[in-house]
């Protein structure tokens, strides 16, 4: 399948690079950049993300000649420019001059100059002043040879998803007129007949600012629906400068995407986005980050629709901005480089090109480190470059999955909200238990929103889907009587767009395709275990259910609910589907995945790998396949292939060992 999006201009191959930027170095610096780059083969990086300050050093006064100079002598190298808009931190002299600009907190703290972001998204006058800056920007590199992509502001939303100023407030009150029409229809959706909420005027709606106690949940949903949509309008409107004057080079926003950023609903973005780009970081502290990152890139890989993508940014080795930042270990950039490859992405870059040595992020490690050249950090950036040179043939094509998980970002903000039955629950605690299982099985895993569940997935996975409409919900149910094999677990379903309870029983939405009803929920308590009848332990949840034509595949073995049904099965169609009413410990879970990939015949990329051993299959469209093999073990593993290894350029006849912390990508015959 072709891919419907456009890539950066003239970049070939796999796309190797980072941020980079010169406005911290003298120019003799900037020279050995240059050089630099040209040995360890990179060819695109981001330039002027936090320039503004330097580009328009007084308001109206500009000087763009040393980034002139940059792009040319980055030309000159052949080396493209992602160009940012320089957006993505307003200087000093701005917020000075409009300290109205600056982002308020729901307590009313205001949030000022000195960081970064220190902006309202919301803000006209700040918009306006950001338009300008783009205009410039595209004005007079338009034409320039080296422009590659449209780099827009950057990790929108990172530090201010929801800001309470007056300028928020206002464009609140004109996306719920957009929404409802009419404040009658706001307080039934918000159900303010509760709490004497309500409204005879958008005019007195404000914020969910902080408030005695629990804050209306379908006020605080839609004022996270708000804060996406509004970070997306500002995007949006960078944007549309920048297609109005240069129409031919694509645009994009760098994501985050990642079980740590909760308040963007980056599928409603996808559209908008000529290229989808991710930021990435590993937590230093998680024994299985690099699960949590094929994770991340499965989702960039969703969000892309399927087609490649951009690692803008990933580190080297340490980050700066955990409580502990732990250098990575042998091997292990390489190994997080080719992960996100093998799932989708057709360019590695990092932030940033040359660590700096001054400012916020002078520990944050980067391509060329504080050490210099005579350094694992930069020997391991030359071989980088070196193995994604011999990658080259991999660019435009698509990940193999049989399996798709459902993710959903608005289900995530409602699930975790106050007054619920249990505030324990983690939505992406609750993903990675089920991503973790079939991450172990070799089985890849296409990441889906529940708006857009395809068919031809032989098994989907629902977990924690607390907010659906009726339409995600029949996409689903369709799904299964398709022929797939569907599981949705606990508190699904649960209630509607407007966080209002479905009735009748629980999982609401779910109820007849499941063949079950729940009458209470029975959570259970802090260090709580209880057991069901093969033995699993579970914990955080169970629940009264009653079988209305599923049958029970697990029971509680104790408890109140000893004899009920925990798990079911109920056949839909040509597929059926399974109900996970508790959260089974690990070995719980893989008996079910087992169960669910046996019925319906879902192998792993290659069967029999040992634990820790990644397998990912890429397709073109001519029919070549790719095989990545990742080995994240201490020992050397052997599996049987044929055909051309591509990192050491080796004839595969039978078997290909696969060193222990490498990397092996096979052309396969």
């Amino acid at each position: 399948m072709t891919p419907r999006r456009p890539w950066p201009l003239n970049v070939d191959g796999i796309a190797y690079g980072g941020d980079y930027n010169p406005e911290q170095w003298p120019l003799e610096v900037q020279t050995e950049d240059v050089r630099l780059m040209r040995e360890a083969g990179v060819g695109l990086v981001s330039v002027a993300i936090f320039s503004w300050a330097q580009l328009e050093p007084r308001e109206g006064d500009f000087d763009f000649a040393w980034l002139d100079a940059v792009l040319d002598r980055l030309h000159a190298a052949g080396i493209g420019v992602a160009l940012a808009t320089a957006t993505a931190s307003p200087p000093p002299w701005l917020t000075r001059k409009h300290p109205e600009i600056l982002p308020r907190l729901a307590d009313g703290t205001v949030l000022h100059q000195g960081s970064r972001q220190s902006y309202a998204v919301a803000s006209p006058l700040f918009r306006d002043y950001a338009l300008g800056m783009t205009r410039r920007m595209a004005e007079r590199y338009r034409d320039h040879p080296a422009l590659a992509l449209w780099h827009v502001d950057n990790e929108l939303g990172c530090h201010v998803p929801h800001d309470c100023s007056d300028a928020a407030a206002e464009a609140f009150r004109r996306w719920l007129r957009h929404r409802y029409g009419t404040p009658a229809a706001l307080n039934t959706a918000w159900g303010t007949a509760f709490w004497s909420q309500h409204y005879d005027s958008f005019d007195e709606v404000l914020p969910p600012l902080s408030a005695p106690t629990f804050v209306n949940p379908t006020q605080q949903l839609d004022f996270a629906r708000f804060s996406s949509d509004e970070l997306l309008t500002h995007y949006r409107a960078l944007r549309d400068v920048l297609r109005e004057l240069t129409p031919h080079v694509p645009t994009t926003t760098n994501l985050m995407m990642s079980t740590g950023t909760k308040w963007m609903d980056y599928f409603s973005w996808a559209d908008d986005l000529d290229v989808v780009a991710n930021d990435h970081y590993l937590i230093a502290g998680d024994p299985e980050a690099h699960i949590e990152l094929a994770f991340s890139a499965d989702l960039s890989r969703g969000v892309a629709g399927g087609d490649p993508w951009m690692l803008m940014e990933h580190s080297t080795s340490a980050v700066n901005w955990q409580p502990r930042n732990r250098a990575k270990g042998p091997g292990e950039m390489l190994r997080n480089s080719l992960a996100h490859v093998a799932r989708g992405a057709d360019a590695v870059m990092f932030f940033q090109w040359r660590q700096s040595a001054a400012g916020a992020e002078k520990y944050h490690s980067a391509m060329l480190p504080h050490a210099g050249e005579d350094s694992d950090v930069w020997r391991g950036t030359l071989e980088l470059g070196r193995r994604l040179r011999s990658l080259s043939p991999v660019r435009g094509s698509r990940v193999v999955a049989d399996v798709a998980l459902v993710f959903d970002y608005p289900s995530w903000w409602a699930s975790e909200s106050e007054g619920h039955p249990t505030q324990a629950l983690s939505y992406p605690d609750e993903v990675m238990r089920w991503y973790r299982a079939l991450w172990r099985r070799g089985v890849t895993v296409d990441i889906v929103s529940p708006r857009t569940v395809p068919s031809g997935h032989r098994v989907v996975i629902v977990p924690t889907l607390y907010a659906v409409d009726d339409g995600c919900a029949a996409r689903i149910a369709e799904a299964a009587h398709g022929g797939a094999s569907v599981l949705v677990t606990f508190f699904s379903g649960i209630v509607d767009e407007n966080d209002h309870v479905r009735l009748g029983g629980y999982p609401g939405a779910f109820r007849e395709l499941l063949g079950v009803r729940t009458e209470e929920f029975h959570p259970l308590l802090q260090d709580e275990t209880l057991t069901l009848d093969d033995g699993t332990s579970a914990t955080l949840w169970s629940e009264r259910t009653r079988l209305e034509g599923a049958r029970a595949v697990r029971t509680w073995a104790e408890g109140p609910l000893e004899g009920l049904p925990a798990v079911t099965r109920n056949p839909a169609g040509r597929g059926s589907a399974w109900y996970v009413g508790t959260r089974p410990d690990a070995d719980g879970v893989a008996r079910i995945v087992d169960a669910l990939l046996a019925e319906a015949d879902v192998a792993p990329a290659v069967p029999g790998l040992a634990d820790g051993v990644e397998a990912v299959r890429r397709r073109a469209d001519d029919g070549t396949s790719f095989l990545f093999l990742i080995n994240h073990t201490s020992h050397d593993v052997e599996v049987p292939a044929t055909g051309r290894e591509l990192i050491r350029g080796e004839e595969v006849r039978s078997h290909l060992t696969v060193p222990a912390l490498e990397t092996a990508v096979l052309r396969e015959r």
